[in-house]
């Protein structure tokens, strides 16, 4: 390493010596398991403007520097985006005696002693990069087109899609004919472009429409964009109606639009206070479906919404959460049978507005009961998707069979053989949940601990074994220590959290035991051709 003469050794060597640092100086919990415990030797950073917040929102520190002290102690080395604290304040308050110099210095030793290893400080790093660099290559394209596998198809009517090569098409929605449709709110051309209008955003992000036209060159295909995102207009209604009439079938193609703090309709700082979809888009599609037309609805969006007022009145419905630049391509695929569909719910999709979007991991008590009125059950739920294909699951043991004792540090084998039964190419998504009727405290209903995604032909099949640890039942108990406990399991191998095709009854056996980092955190899982 050729570092410059001209003060970066010496700058170093000074920031090397460790005269002045109390010996109990504490880097703080979570930077203490970072060095101490997982060996991290790098830098450790702020997010945007955290440590201002000590301050502003938080409201444990006065000013600036009673902020940086606190943050510098607990090992952030450094701020970010700006130097709100870490700068001018600080300086100050070390000369007045008010935060120890050390403090900095041990930050600043972190930070030059990565840049050193990262050549920054070396004599021949150049200052500016040789050529340019291409951020959007035929590769990264391609990846990004990959991003077809999590567009879901939540439901579909048969025969309406995949659609016919020469089918007449509404394309309706303000989602449609927008390329930021695609792109959550820090994306560069959602987070900063929209500030500047004047220059190209510099990469090319196709829209449904495009895309869609481009993928059926012998359909007719007809737009109107029937409302705004989030305005109260209805002005476009009537032109809506009449493309969809003179159509087999409308695409309505509704969603988001991403920003920030109250500027988008998703997004950071864009709460909302039901899962009604934005403005008037609720209205529009009730207008369309009354149409009598076929509807085919595709949502472009960054959060579930209710969607249990058209349950069994829409043609088919697609999900895509902020696809990308290759989503215009990718939903497009989906639509016109190019792409057989393969995508699962991450999240659960509402039947009501108010229909409690929290997470699959609910305890019992979550689930629908005597104890409330509300049914928070949801429409679609975590792990959902649907395909232009079929599939068999074949030789699962007897779910009444009896149960199986492992100990608490054993493994159990479940082993069943999917076999696609349909006329096409497709994937299957199966998945392994866990079900624990007793614990020492609260448990969810059912977790995820174990997926395989499987590509098969028309007619093949393959063998899958989930190799299930006692591990993988570990939970955080009482007395604050992870443990696996002895009683009984139940695996539930399903296609999504709800749709369980069979279920292996398990007890544990032995000992409660404690576990550590060198816990097993995923389920093997086998695969073989049959």
């Amino acid at each position: 390493m050729a570092l410059r003469e001209d003060g970066a050794r010496s700058v170093m060597a000074a920031y090397t010596e460790t005269d002045g640092v109390p010996a109990s100086a504490d880097p703080g919990l979570l930077t203490g398991l970072l060095r101490e415990e997982w060996g991290f030797t790098g830098t450790v950073v702020a997010d945007y403007f955290g440590i201002g917040f000590l301050q502003t929102l938080h409201q444990v520190a006065a000013d600036e520097a009673e902020a940086a002290e606190p943050a510098l102690a607990a090992g952030i080395d450094v701020e970010l985006p700006t130097l709100k604290c870490y700068g001018t304040p600080l300086v100050t308050a070390v000369r007045e005696g008010r935060v120890p110099q050390w403090l900095v210095d041990r930050a600043a030793r972190r930070v030059l002693t990565q840049k050193c290893e990262l050549g920054l400080l070396d004599e021949d790093w150049p200052a500016e990069p040789e050529g340019t660099a291409d951020l959007d290559s035929a590769h990264n394209r391609a990846l990004a087109r990959q991003q077809t596998v999590g567009v879901v198809l939540l439901d579909h009517s048969d025969g309406l899609l995949p659609l016919g090569p020469d089918t007449r098409i509404a394309v309706v929605g303000p989602r449609a004919a927008d390329a930021l449709a695609m792109l959550g709110c820090y994306s560069f051309p959602s987070h900063v472009l929209t500030h500047h209008p004047e220059p190209p955003p510099g990469i090319e992000i196709p829209t449904l429409l495009e895309s869609l036209r481009a993928e059926l060159p012998d359909a007719k295909v007809t737009f109107a964009e029937g409302c705004g995102v989030d305005g109260p207009g209805t002005g476009g209604f009537a032109e809506a109606v009449g493309r969809a009439a003179e159509a087999d079938v409308c695409v309505a193609v509704l969603g988001d639009r991403a920003g920030l703090f109250g500027r988008g309709t998703s997004g950071e700082g864009c709460d909302v206070a039901d899962l009604r979809l934005p403005g008037v888009q609720t209205e529009l599609l009730d207008t369309l479906v009354a149409t009598g037309v076929p509807v085919v609805l595709v949502l472009l969006t960054g959060r579930p919404y209710a969607l249990g007022r058209w349950r069994g009145r829409l043609g088919a419905v697609v999900q895509a959460f902020f696809p990308g630049e290759e989503g215009g391509p990718a939903v497009a695929g989906v639509l016109s049978g190019r792409v057989n569909p393969s995508g699962r719910l991450p999240v659960r999709v509402p039947r009501l507005p108010g229909g409690q979007p929290w997470t699959y991991l609910q305890p019992p008590l979550g689930l629908a009961a005597d104890v409330s009125s509300l049914d928070p059950t949801p429409l679609y739920p975590f792990g959902h998707g649907r395909s232009y294909t079929t599939f068999a699951w074949e030789d699962l043991e007897d779910t009444d069979g009896p149960e199986a004792e492992i100990a608490t540090d054993g493994s159990y084998d479940l082993s069943l053989t999917v076999r696609n039964t349909g006329d096409r190419a497709g994937a299957e998504v199966v998945q392994l949940y866990l079900h624990d009727p007793v614990a020492s405290v609260p448990r969810p209903d059912v977790r995820l601990i174990g997926y395989r995604r499987l590509e098969l032909a028309p007619g093949a099949s393959r063998r899958l074994t989930f190799r299930f640890h006692a591990d993988l039942s570990s939970f955080t108990d009482r007395t604050g220590a992870r443990v696996v406990e002895p009683g009984a399991l139940e695996l539930r191998v399903a296609a999504s959290s709800t749709d369980v095709r069979h279920r292996a009854r398990l007890r544990l056996t032995g000992p409660l035991r404690v576990v550590g980092a060198e816990r097993r955190l995923h389920c093997e899982v086998l695969e073989e051709a049959r």
